[in-house]
Parts: structure tokens; C-alpha cells; sequence
């Protein structure tokens, strides 16, 4: 069911938006599959949007992968430029790095957990949306091929991508008061529990 509303939170800037996206990402795809990525950025935008986060958290949410994985530092000048120093902030404070070569895994993850702990409110909770559909993807993924997902990674040690998503958590629980912050303690949970299942 739907109702009207005579003054829209999303705009023509979200439109736009989501156009610049699909240019940026129009080619790539999630690792080790054929999905656009394109589908992963919309999802964490309507994570944003149905935690009531304003249009710029929401635009931010559609761009957060932009600097980091098409072009660097010029992509958030580019998107300094089309959507203002406010999402562009919102962007650099999501990315673990903006730097070709990217630094080793355990570094630069190491480096975004010690960064949420400041970040601002606006950067946690894009922060807490993609990683919350990201858990999703990885669950489904683990339950379809099992222990070869882990090839598609950096590291394809289980371990570490549990140690990232609890310390994740960590943060998440002591800055954010928000229903994803309980979602994707149950997806790791969940997690959890199908790669060590209690004996």
C-alpha cells in the first residue's frame, strides 16, 4: 500500500544520482558472478532511505563504491563537483581507501574499523547499509557454493571475514541506534553458525 506525499525526500539530484552510477559501475559486477553491481548499490541506498536517512545519505549510498573502485581520488573530486562537498565527504569517509594499489587486506580493514569510530553519523550509517547487504550476499553466496565462495576474496579465510564483520559490529553497536545494526547481527550470527556449526 501507498500513500502521497506533497513534498517528495527524493529529488531529481537522486535521479541524476543513480544515472552517474550506472555510468561508473555500468560494466562491473559483484565478485565471482554475473550480477551487476549496479543491483548492490540501489540495495544500500534503500537500506538509507527506509532507516529515514536524508536524500544526500541516500545519494552517497548509491556513489560509496565510486572512489574506491572506479578512479580514485579524481571520481570524488568529480563528485564533489556534481553533488556537493556533503556527499562527497559521506563517499571518502566509506571508502577503506581511494589509493591504486590498494594496501593488504588486513591493513586497510584494520585502518576502517579504527576510522568508524569517528566517522560522522551520515558515513555510519551508509557504512552499516552496505555492510549489512554485503553480509546478505555473502550468507546466500556460502549457502549456494560453500566453501568455494572464499576464492572469489582477497583473503579466502573465513576466520578474517568473521573478525571484520564482529569488529564492524563492535562500532556499529556503540555509535548507531538502528534496526540494521540488529539485522546484521543475525546475519553474521547466521553466518557464523554455517561455516562452524557447534559439534
Amino acid at each position: 500500500m501507498t500513500s502521497q506525499t506533497a513534498s517528495p525526500r527524493l529529488t531529481s539530484r537522486f535521479v541524476e544520482a543513480m544515472s552517474y552510477a550506472a555510468e561508473k559501475h555500468g560494466t562491473q559486477t559483484r565478485k565471482g558472478s554475473d550480477i551487476p553491481c549496479l543491483g548492490h548499490l540501489l540495495s544500500v541506498a534503500g537500506y538509507v532511505i527506509e532507516a529515514d536517512g536524508t536524500e544526500t545519505e541516500a545519494i552517497a549510498a548509491l556513489l560509496h563504491d565510486a572512489a574506491e573502485d572506479q578512479g580514485g581520488q579524481d571520481t570524488l573530486d568529480e563528485i564533489r563537483r556534481k553533488f556537493g562537498a556533503e556527499v562527497a565527504r559521506i563517499v571518502e569517509e566509506c571508502s577503506d581507501t581511494v589509493v591504486t594499489p590498494k594496501p593488504p587486506w588486513r591493513k586497510r580493514k584494520e585502518q576502517y574499523i579504527r576510522h568508524l569510530r569517528k566517522a560522522s553519523d551520515s558515513a555510519l550509517l551508509v557504512s552499516l547499509a552496505d555492510k549489512l547487504h554485503n553480509a546478505h550476499a555473502i550468507l546466500r553466496d556460502f549457502r549456494a557454493h560453500g566453501d568455494e565462495l572464499w576464492q572469489r576474496f582477497t583473503t579466502d579465510d573465513p576466520q578474517d571475514h568473521l573478525w571484520y564483520y564482529h569488529s564492524l559490529l563492535e562500532v556499529y553497536r556503540k555509535r548507531i541506534r538502528n534496526w540494521m545494526v540488529d539485522e546484521l547481527t543475525d546475519v553474521v550470527n547466521e553466518l557464523e553458525w554455517a561455516i562452524l556449526p557447534p559439534r
